[in-house]
């Protein structure tokens, strides 16, 4: 139903959503991912649902391009147990 409804919102389909993957829900697909230059055979394409507003929203998950990432803090401003902690786990005798 999320489906059609998203294709009617983007005028791929017309009429109210049945909540049935029938033929023409089927065609309405189709035509949208060719519009966009994806497959047609397979259905639905990952890439058609989030552009349909369907797909999982990572909006705020970190992205390298807009990421920072600063130098870590020196060795000395790090507790003793925790440092010994990690120099254990990576295998570093001390």
């Amino acid at each position: 139903m999320e489906i059609q409804q998203a294709l009617i919102r983007q005028h791929y389909l017309s009429g109210d959503a049945s909540g049935k993957w029938d033929a023409t829900t089927i065609a309405a697909m189709q035509k949208f991912q060719a519009d966009n230059g994806w497959q047609t055979r397979l259905m639905p394409d990952s890439r058609a649902l989030k552009k349909l507003g369907l797909g999982a929203d990572y909006s705020d998950a970190i992205n390298a391009k807009t990421a920072t990432f600063n130098d870590p803090p020196p060795i000395s401003t790090i507790p003793p147990t925790q440092a010994d902690g990690f120099a254990a786990a990576a295998g570093v005798n001390r």
